[in-house]
């Protein structure tokens, strides 16, 4: 069983922001798979579903992003997913918006969930499907403020291919590992 696991934030007045893009890439896939998401073991909603004879399990922290390892861990332990099997779907801040970067494992690069799960898990070493949420050169001031804003309108076209991109990048990623993702899908979306 493969977990794929995007980050966001729960309320409805953060759906559509860019923080939540790791919610849109499981939303997206759970629709493609008619798997309608329910409560799970942990803090965390879940979708089974099957790509070409693969489980797999989408989730949806019920947590805020800063403690996302909270449910990634409930979730790995209540199903016995190894570290190998995770994917973990998130916005970056450091890459330009619709860019998409696969990695086996790395640091957190500044984001909040990331580092919350490393934190939990005690490694880094687990893949991870980032995508580019930076807007030109970013202006001083708060960070926290432009993540919970939501896309412009020339953004959201962008990032409605970047998610769309994103999901099949994950497919891949279930029937052929991260290595050969990476090879395909480490682009950017224009």
């Amino acid at each position: 069983m493969k977990l794929i696991i995007g980050l966001g934030n729960p309320e409805p007045r953060y759906d559509g922001t860019r923080h939540n893009i790791g919610f849109e890439v499981v939303d997206r896939l759970a629709a493609s798979f008619q798997a309608p998401f329910k409560a799970g073991k942990g803090k965390y909603f879940e979708a089974k579903c099957s790509h070409r004879g693969e489980p797999l399990l989408l989730i949806r922290p019920t947590t805020y992003m800063n403690h996302s390892g909270q449910a990634v861990m409930a979730a790995m332990q209540f199903y016995k997913v190894r570290r190998q099997d995770i994917l973990v779907i998130c916005d970056d801040l450091n890459l330009p918006v619709g860019t998409i970067r696969l990695r086996a494992k790395g640091s957190d690069g500044g984001q909040n969930g990331l580092k919350h799960i490393i934190q939990q898990m005690g490694t880094n070493e687990f893949a991870r499907l980032r995508i580019g949420i930076r807007k030109g050169d970013m202006p001083p001031g708060s960070f926290s403020s432009f993540v919970l804003g939501k896309f412009d309108e020339e953004e959201r076209k962008v990032m409605d291919k970047a998610v769309e991109t994103s999901a099949d990048a994950v497919l891949d990623f279930v029937l052929n590992g991260i290595e050969h993702a990476m090879t395909r899908f480490n682009k950017t979306i224009a």
